[in-house]
C-alpha cells in the first residue's frame, strides 16, 4: 500500500515516471480526480458568493483607492505560497488538503469582482470563457501526454515572464494604465506555458503521493488561464 493510499505510512519518494504501471496510472487518476474536485468546490464557492452581499462590498472597497487592489493581490500571493507548502507536505496528508482547500477559496474570493463585472455586463460570456478554457486545456493535456515530452526546460523562462507580468500588472493599477487585450493575448499564451509544464511534471517530476501538489499546480494554472480568456472575451465589446 502506497503512502498516497494510507497517511499513517511513511512517504514514498519514488518518481512517478519511475514507478510501476499500476502505481503511475493510480497517481495520475488521483491527480486529475484532485483537480477536478477543485475545480467543482470552486464553482460551488463563487456560485454562493455572488449571491451573497461580497460583490457589491468588494467593488466598493476596490473603486476606493488604487491600492486596495494591491493590498489584494499582496494577500493572495501570500496564501498562494502558503497554500502550495502546505500541499507539498510529505508528512502530513490533511495539511496536504488543507493547503488545496486555501487555494480554492483563495482563488474564489480573488475572482469575485471579475465574474460580478462579466455577469453583469455580458450574461453568458462566463460560459463561453469556461468552455474555451476546457478546450484549450484539453490541448495542451492532449500534446504533453502523446508526445510523453518533458517541458521542464521551460521552468526558467515560465519565472523569468511571471515576475515580467506582476510588474507589469502593478504598474497598471499604480499609473492607471489599461493593460489591453494583447496582454491577455501573452497571459493566455504564458497560462498554456504552465499547463504543458505543470502537466509534463505530473508525468515525470511528481512523486508518488503527491497528486494533491499536482492538482493544486493543474489547479493555479486553469484559474490563469481562465481570468485571462475570459478578461480576453470581455474585451470584445
Amino acid at each position: 500500500m502506497s503512502f498516497a493510499d494510507n497517511p499513517y505510512e511513511a512517504p514514498r519518494f519514488d518518481f512517478a515516471a519511475q514507478a510501476a504501471v499500476n502505481e503511475r496510472a493510480g497517481f495520475i487518476a488521483k491527480t486529475y480526480l484532485h483537480l477536478t474536485g477543485a475545480i467543482l468546490a470552486f464553482i460551488a464557492i463563487e456560485a454562493a458568493l455572488l449571491q451573497s452581499p461580497l460583490p457589491e462590498r468588494m467593488m466598493a472597497l476596490l473603486a476606493g483607492s488604487p491600492y486596495s487592489w494591491l493590498i489584494v493581490l499582496g494577500g493572495f500571493m501570500v496564501v498562494s505560497w502558503l497554500a502550495h507548502a502546505w500541499a507539498s507536505s510529505d508528512t502530513s496528508v490533511p495539511m496536504q488538503y488543507l493547503g488545496l482547500s486555501l487555494y480554492v477559496v483563495a482563488q474564489a474570493f480573488i475572482f469575485v469582482p471579475l465574474l460580478y463585472i462579466a455577469n453583469k455586463t455580458q450574461p453568458g460570456v462566463i460560459a463561453e470563457a469556461a468552455l474555451a478554457t476546457l478546450l484549450l486545456f484539453g490541448g495542451m493535456t492532449a500534446v504533453v501526454f502523446i508526445t510523453r515530452k518533458d517541458f521542464s526546460f521551460m521552468r526558467g523562462f515560465l519565472m523569468f515572464a511571471g515576475f515580467a507580468a506582476i510588474a507589469f500588472i502593478i504598474g497598471s493599477i499604480v499609473t492607471g494604465f489599461s493593460l489591453g487585450w494583447m496582454f491577455s493575448v501573452a497571459m493566455i499564451v504564458f497560462a498554456c506555458g504552465y499547463i504543458l509544464y505543470d502537466t509534463s511534471n505530473v508525468l515525470h517530476h511528481y512523486r508518488i503521493g503527491q497528486h494533491v501538489a499536482a492538482a493544486l499546480a493543474l489547479f493555479a494554472s486553469v484559474a490563469l488561464l481562465f481570468w485571462y480568456v475570459l478578461q480576453l472575451f470581455m474585451s470584445r465589446e
